[in-house]
């Protein structure tokens, strides 16, 4: 906390203090293993959830929230590009709550065989609204001011968890025969998810893309662990935030546009590949670290 007061540090911000901006980065931080918990839950003592959480932040989450975002991160300098914690915050989670449910092995009297269902729909439903409109603040405050690179943000924000919940109520429908609104509140999370390393750097048409792929493809993975993976993922952790952060992470470099943002790249369909490859990179190395 030396010198992090009222005054904006140009390295990151020119507009903001720099105590907001510690602020901001403290929640991030501090969200990300909430999210992965989902994955173990039930199989962990307080005491040491408490102490867990202390280490990952320490050791896991710092270092890749410096590589990715810090001025002088070594991936930062590459040219990857993250605008919201596609790879800080939802590939480490993601990929983290894989290796905790390993570790810590299946809960014991849950029958794999059996659906477990939700005792209380409507709690899910608001929890889902509450998260959908949080997002907001989590995507169009990463561009650090009040202005169009804000708002384009926030619209695909809101239009990437859209399609994404269209998308995974369909595929319900398709694989179930009915939709459920569970499934839809959990498509929005994965299309939240999806476009968050995007954000800022495409297009409102290109989120919608991104949202739709992205609860296609997570819905899929979700089945697929239900019915065949030995992983009990208590609240499909990986197939929301670990399958959700790689799509969108391998998206940012398809659909990014100077167009957009001046600041960012182009990806690979305004002809730059190099940068789609970037963004491979990235995902290979935080999720193997």
């Amino acid at each position: 906390m030396m010198g992090v007061g009222a005054q904006p540090n140009p390295a990151y911000s020119g507009v903001i203090p720099a105590l907001l901006f510690f602020a901001f980065q403290l929640k991030f931080a501090g969200i990300t293993p909430a999210l992965m918990i989902g994955a173990f839950a039930e199989r962990i003592s307080f005491k040491a959830l408490l102490i867990f959480i202390v280490l990952w932040t320490t050791l896991i989450y710092s270092p890749v929230a410096n590589w990715v975002w810090g001025q002088t991160g070594w991936l930062h300098s590459l040219g990857v590009i993250d605008f919201a914690g596609g790879l800080v915050v939802h590939l480490t989670a993601g990929v983290s709550a894989v290796a905790a449910a390993i570790v810590l092995g299946r809960r014991s009297g849950i029958d794999k065989k059996r659906e477990i269902r939700p005792n209380n729909i409507p709690f899910v439903i608001l929890g889902a609204a509450i998260l959908w409109f949080g997002w907001f603040g989590f995507n169009g405050g990463s561009a650090l001011a009040a202005d169009d690179i804000a708002v384009q943000a926030i619209v695909n924000t809101n239009m990437a968890a859209a399609a994404a919940a269209v998308s995974w109520m369909l595929m319900d429908w398709w694989r179930r025969g009915k939709p459920s609104a569970v499934g839809i509140a959990v498509g929005a999370v994965a299309g939240l998810v999806a476009i968050t390393p995007a954000a800022g750097y495409v297009t409102t048409m290109a989120a919608i893309v991104i949202g739709l792929v992205g609860g296609t493809i997570s819905n899929t993975v979700a089945n697929w662990y239900a019915l065949r993976a030995k992983l009990d993922d208590s609240l499909d952790v990986f197939a929301a935030h670990g399958e959700g952060s790689i799509w969108g992470v391998l998206a940012t470099g398809i659909f990014a546009s100077t167009m957009v943002n001046p600041n960012g790249p182009n990806g690979l369909l305004y002809g730059n590949p190099h940068q789609f490859l970037l963004q491979a990179l990235g995902l290979l190395v935080v999720g193997t670290f």
